[in-house]
């Protein structure tokens, strides 16, 4: 077949078009998203932000091929309040009982209201969670460990549970999958007790020859796998987790979900429990950090991470799959077990060039990684916006064109443009809680006077409490060494403005 000399130019023109638009193709919107969340790893524990003891040849990957934060922050220096701010959107300390939670609470994230997994799954998404949940599960009365267990994860927005109720040093230790507990043998049920002992299993503070790893503050109640827990327990054997097998278990459904969801847009948030207590990595990573457990399961972890970014890679689904890596707060060493954390910790520096850590209203507490990957729309490299985990769910419901309930999440700001690399600024204005309040507007950090005690006597870590105002330069001050309230009062009357005024809107019952 022959072209007409009139057709040719019009033909060519349309090859063209078609070519330039398939090289200039939009990145698609609805990408999926996977968002792995560590457990008390601090700013300086990753080889990509500057540790030269420990190398996380996983962690590191992710970083150089995406965007590495270095002013990013959870709302909170403590697990619990933590993850209530990244799913709800709102300050944990608005509402009443979001503190560390035990074992056995009722779930505080209320059914019904607007939550990030809520958000992917109005826009199409299967959502899961795997691994540490610690909100909280059941009505008033906490959950029915021998029954079908609800409220929980699947009434605030998740298709898919498997969970830890809290954590692994507090009772009940079982696996929750989909409302059951997982291998429960109803001859054998669970009882759980945090005022109380119950049963008789044996204790840490009566049986210490039966542990194996001992505690050096707390921690002495129920044995379960030679390691003694927070709270009493008794039944459910045949259910109870083994310690050095919790990674593989989270990192195996982790990559079920992903597999089982690979041909649907999917929100998967993966909740490791490393590097918290107790820590007792599996044997393939015992005793090759040089740095005792702890170190062992930073490297375990970066195990996990790989074990995630090998799959979507196998999967094809690497393109299209937006990975966020960060921490529930900053680092701890000493939490409450004898396992040669301190002894061992040599040169390395959890926190990096930041004061304190968990639990503590300095930067350490707070101010954690935060790595985001998404080939072809954003851009590898570092950014010092100022962001918070508390705008997820305004990020996302941008991104999947969605409005926020300003009634639900009532502090989530849209910062999407700074999330993907596009706005080097971030927040005006960004809040943080331990035990006192401190407020920063990315440079300039103010905290409000607080009569508590300056160190937290059980981890020795440093709280930031003090009677006096304190106001820190982080610009140039990052370790927050000098409080320079006295020569600049009218940084600290307008920070404390505006605190008040954010403090205002007042608690939620």
């Amino acid at each position: 077949m022959r072209f007409r000399p009139l057709l040719l130019p019009l033909l060519l023109a349309c090859i063209l078009t078609s070519s330039a638009g398939a090289q200039n193709r939009p990145t698609p919107t609805r990408p999926n998203v996977v968002l792995i969340y560590a457990d008390d790893i601090g700013f300086g524990d990753f080889s990509c932000y500057g540790s030269n003891t420990l190398n996380t040849p996983n962690v590191d990957r992710l970083a150089a091929g995406g965007l590495r934060f270095t002013h990013a922050h959870t709302t909170a220096s403590t697990c619990t309040p933590s993850r209530y701010s990244l799913l709800t959107g709102e300050y944990a300390w608005r509402r009443k009982g979001t503190g560390i939670l035990p074992g056995d609470a009722p779930l505080i994230v209320r059914p019904g209201r607007q939550t990030l997994p809520a958000v992917f799954q109005k826009a199409g998404y299967r959502t899961g969670v795997v691994g540490k949940w610690h909100l909280g599960l059941g009505g008033p009365n906490g959950p029915d460990w021998n029954g079908e267990i609800r409220p929980g994860p699947q009434e605030v927005g998740f298709d898919d549970a498997f969970i830890m109720a809290a954590t692994g040093d507090r009772v009940p230790t079982v696996y929750v999958e989909n409302r059951r507990v997982v291998g429960l043998d109803s001859a054998d049920p669970i009882r759980v007790n945090y005022a109380e002992k119950i049963g008789s299993d044996p204790t840490g503070r009566e049986n210490p020859e039966l542990l194996k790893m001992k505690p050096s503050h707390g921690h002495d109640m129920t044995i379960v796998n030679g390691v003694s827990r927070i709270g009493w327990m008794t039944g459910g054997n045949a259910a109870r987790w083994t310690d050095e097998d919790m990674a593989d278990r989270f990192v195996g459904k982790a990559v079920e979900f992903i597999r089982a969801n690979r041909a649907r847009p999917f929100f998967l948030y993966f909740a490791t429990h490393d590097v918290h207590v107790p820590r007792v990595p599996h044997p393939r990573f015992a005793g090759k950090s040089g740095m005792g457990p702890r170190g062992d399961a930073l490297l375990q972890f970066d195990w996990s991470v790989g074990e995630v970014l090998k799959t979507l890679d196998s999967l094809g689904l690497t393109q299209n799959t937006l990975v966020l890596l960060s921490s529930d707060n900053g680092p701890v060493v000493d939490d409450g077990y004898h396992d040669d954390a301190v002894l061992k910790l040599g040169n390395h520096r959890p926190a990096g060039p930041l004061r304190g850590g968990k639990g503590g209203i300095f930067e350490a507490g707070t101010r954690v990684p935060l790595l985001v990957r998404w080939p072809g729309r954003v851009k590898p490299g570092t950014s010092g916006a100022l962001v918070s985990q508390v705008d997820f769910l305004a990020d996302f419901a941008a991104l999947t064109g969605q409005a926020v309930n300003a009634a639900d999440a009532t502090d989530s700001e849209n910062q999407l443009s700074a999330l993907l690399g596009d706005d080097p600024r971030g927040r005006t204005l960004l809040v943080e809680h331990a035990r006192t309040w401190a407020i920063t507007d990315g440079r300039w950090k103010y905290i409000e006077p607080n009569d508590g005690a300056p160190r937290n006597q059980n981890t020795n870590t440093e709280t930031g409490n003090n009677p006096q105002p304190q106001l820190y330069d982080l610009q140039t001050d990052l370790g927050e060494k000098t409080n320079l309230a006295s020569r600049h009062p009218e940084h600290v009357q307008r920070l404390r403005t505006e605190l008040d005024r954010l403090k205002a809107r007042g608690v939620n019952q």
